[in-house]
C-alpha cells in the first residue's frame, strides 16, 4: 500500500467515532416524566414505545428516552422536570399524571409538552380549548373526572341501601381535587346520598382517613381520579378489606390488586396514543395545533373474589355490564 493510500486510510479510521459520536448527539431525546414509579410504569412503558414506533420512531434506533418517576412523591415533580429542562429535551412526554402536566408547564414554556390525563385540561386550566390549545402543551384527555358521577351511581346501584359515602381525594393535586369534589357532591345531593370528603397525599393520611371513616360508619368509599391511589392500591385494598368497607376505583390496577371495583377509562390505549401524538410533535407539528384528543374508552371492572369477602352479592345487572370480572 502506498504511503499517500494508507494515511487515508488512517484519516478514515479516526474520522468514525467521531461521526458516530455526532450521529448519537443529533439523536432527538424526549423526556418521559411520571408520578408513577418505574415499576407501576412497565405495562404503560411498553404501550408508549408501541405508539412511537406507529409514528417511526424506535427507541435505540432514532430516538432517546429520559425517564424521570416522582413514585408517588409529587413534591418532586419539579426538581425532576427541571433536569429535563436542563437536559435540553426536544419533547416532553406526560402519562397519566396532571400533577406533572403542571410541573412541566411551570418549567418551560418553550419545550414542547404532551400530556396524557384523566382531568380536563381546560377545566383545570392547562390549556386554553381542546380544539386549538396554544401554547406548547397538548395531548389527550381521558374520561376521569367526567364519570366521577358515575362511579357513585354504579355504587349506588350495587348498594341501594348505603347512605354514608365517603370520597377520598390527594389534595396535593388541587385542581383535580376541586373537579371531582364539585362532581361528587353534585350526584351525592342528587342521589340522597351523604358524601364526606377525606383528604389523604401519603400512606400514613390514608391510615387517618381509613380510621375516620370506620368510626363515622361510612357505608362505602369513593376514590377520586387521582393517579396517587392507583400507586398506593395495595394499601387501599389491605385496608378496605380488613375493615370491610366496599371500595370504588378510577383504575383498573386498583381492582386487579384486590379491591372491589373500578370504572375508569383504558390508560394502556390512551398511552399508545400518547407515543403517537408525541411522535407527531417529533415530526414537526407545533402543539398549539394539535387539538387535545379525547379518550372515550371506559371500563368496569368487577372483583368477585373482593365482593363475596365482604358478603356482597353483585346483581347480574352489573355482572353483565362488567368488561371484566375477576374471579
Amino acid at each position: 500500500m502506498r504511503r499517500r493510500d494508507f494515511l487515508k486510510v488512517i484519516a478514515g479510521l479516526g474520522a468514525w467515532p467521531l461521526a458516530a459520536s455526532a450521529q448519537q448527539r443529533a439523536m432527538p431525546v424526549i423526556g418521559f416524566l411520571s408520578g408513577w414509579s418505574s415499576g407501576d410504569s412497565v405495562e404503560y412503558l411498553e404501550y408508549f414505545r408501541r405508539g412511537l414506533a406507529e409514528s417511526g420512531y424506535v427507541e435505540g434506533r432514532n430516538i432517546a428516552i429520559e425517564f424521570r418517576y416522582a413514585e408517588g412523591r409529587f413534591e418532586r415533580l419539579p426538581e425532576l422536570v427541571a433536569e429535563l429542562v436542563e437536559r435540553r429535551v426536544n419533547v416532553i412526554a406526560i402519562p397519566n399524571t396532571t400533577a406533572s402536566a403542571f410541573a412541566a408547564k411551570a418549567a418551560t414554556q418553550t419545550i414542547p409538552i404532551v400530556f396524557s390525563l384523566g382531568s380536563n385540561p381546560v377545566e383545570v386550566g392547562l390549556v386554553t380549548s381542546l380544539s386549538r390549545p396554544g401554547g406548547n402543551l397538548t395531548g389527550l384527555t381521558a374520561l376521569q373526572t367526567a364519570v366521577t358521577a358515575k362511579r357513585l351511581e354504579i355504587v349506588h346501584e350495587l348498594l341501594p341501601n348505603a347512605t354514608r359515602i365517603a370520597f377520598l381525594v390527594n389534595p396535593v393535586n388541587r385542581a383535580l381535587a376541586e373537579a371531582d369534589t364539585k362532581e361528587a357532591r353534585e350526584t351525592a345531593r342528587n342521589l340522597g346520598l351523604n358524601l364526606f370528603v377525606l383528604n389523604a397525599s401519603s400512606p400514613s393520611e390514608i391510615d387517618a382517613a381509613f380510621a375516620t371513616l370506620v368510626r363515622e360508619q361510612t357505608d362505602a368509599l369513593l376514590t377520586n381520579s387521582e393517579s396517587y391511589f392507583m400507586i398506593q392500591r395495595d394499601q387501599l385494598a389491605a385496608l378496605a378489606a380488613r375493615h370491610a368497607v366496599p371500595t370504588m376505583y378510577a383504575f383498573r390496577e386498583n381492582a386487579l390488586a384486590g379491591g372491589l371495583m373500578s370504572y375508569g377509562s383504558n390508560f394502556l390505549h390512551a398511552t399508545r396514543r400518547l407515543g403517537l401524538y408525541t411522535g407527531r410533535v417529533l415530526n414537526g407539528e407545533k402543539p398549539a395545533d394539535l387539538p387535545v384528543q379525547q379518550a372515550t374508552d371506559i371500563e368496569l371492572i368487577i372483583n368477585q373474589k373482593a365482593a363475596k369477602a365482604l358478603g356482597i352479592n353483585v346483581p347480574q345487572a352489573l355482572i353483565s355490564r362488567a368488561d371484566e370480572v375477576i374471579e
